[in-house]
């Protein structure tokens, strides 16, 4: 099966890549290399990628459509998974108009070529920002998605309707993933993670938001990775083998889904730290800060649905998953 999958240089996009390849999958990886974080670690991945003769690599914009068609008519994909977006939550409050260019604009020429060049299966990701200002817990994918608390949060909500439209004209099969709080090795610069270890290391103080009382459903990569490829693999044309979830029984049914994909476990971000802190054996200097805009509060993943459908069952503790970053980490920085 040849797979495109955009972000490939990314922390999913190089990990889902990598179990893929070692499967004997065809993977052509797509990734524009920005700078929002250090692009030496996304060079990294995309070096260890290209060990794989089954591995080819276009260095190219979603946004970009010329580029992409000429890609997708060249290659012609039976799968694609589009992972390349402009991420982060902060970030959107002061650049919103790169989520606007890479998230949905983006995403609509994913999904054209999609249409043009017959691919059986679109996965891409959605994110759990979009339950936004929902507090009932555990989010589920019943519940209401309406009331976004960023722009990078509301673009992933465009991709999900997106999608849907696509699915329902053009018969498109397309399944969006609602990651939930995603850390590992091979993880964003960007992320709570990295810099709170980095800090540590450092002996510098690490700001802790919302006074500490976040909760997250941390949910380790290679858990995530499992879920991922399972939705991959589903590349059934049939509307019989899927479950839209369309609120009108009178509606035909589309080739469309939505998932949770997290752990079911959401713990404190001082619990998260206190792990990490084991991990390194040294102490973190805490400078606790109020709750910032746009982020939300608590996060809970309901996956009774990806484990319904796909016996997804994720098996990583915090203490576990945070132990096998630090080791990596230490590894490719030389701590």
């Amino acid at each position: 099966m040849t797979t495109i999958i955009t972000g490939s240089a990314g922390f999913i996009g190089f990990s889902l890549s990598l179990v893929l390849l070692k499967r004997g999958d065809a993977i052509i990886g797509i990734d524009n290399h920005n700078d929002y974080y250090d692009p030496k670690i996304k060079e990294s991945r995309v070096k260890k990628l290209l060990e794989y003769p089954n591995y080819s690599h276009y260095c190219k914009d979603i946004c970009d459509q010329n580029s992409l068609n000429k890609i997708f008519k060249e290659q012609k994909p039976d799968v694609v998974v589009n992972l390349a977006a402009q991420a982060g939550v902060r970030y959107s409050l002061k650049n919103p108009l790169s989520y606007i260019n890479s998230n949905i604009v983006g995403f609509a020429h994913i999904l054209e070529n999609c249409r043009n060049y017959n691919v059986k299966h679109l996965v891409y990701a959605s994110t759990s920002s979009v339950y936004g200002a929902n507090t009932k817990m555990p989010f589920s994918e019943h519940h209401s998605a309406n009331h976004p608390l960023s722009v990078y949060a509301a673009s992933k909500k465009s991709n999900e309707l997106m999608a849907h439209t696509y699915s329902y004209l053009y018969k498109l099969p397309t399944t969006g993933l609602r990651f939930f709080t995603v850390y590992g090795p091979w993880g964003r610069p960007d992320m709570a993670l990295f810099k709170f270890t980095k800090n540590i290391l450092d002996e510098k103080p690490i700001d802790v938001f919302n006074h500490g009382k976040h909760t997250r459903d941390f949910t380790y990569i290679d858990d995530i990775v499992k879920g991922v490829i399972s939705a991959v693999d589903n590349t059934s044309e049939s509307n019989d083998e899927w479950d839209s979830d369309l609120p009108d029984p009178g509606t035909s049914k589309a080739p469309w889904q939505i998932y949770n994909i997290g752990n079911n476990n959401p713990i404190h971000l001082i619990d998260y730290i206190n792990a990490l802190e084991k991990a390194l054996g040294k102490k973190a200097i805490i400078n606790f800060l109020p709750l910032q805009p746009g982020d939300v509060k608590d996060t809970n993943a309901s996956t009774e649905k990806l484990s319904k459908k796909f016996n997804y069952k994720p098996s990583t503790s915090v203490i576990d998953g945070v132990s096998q970053f630090v080791n990596w980490y230490k590894e490719y920085y030389g701590n």
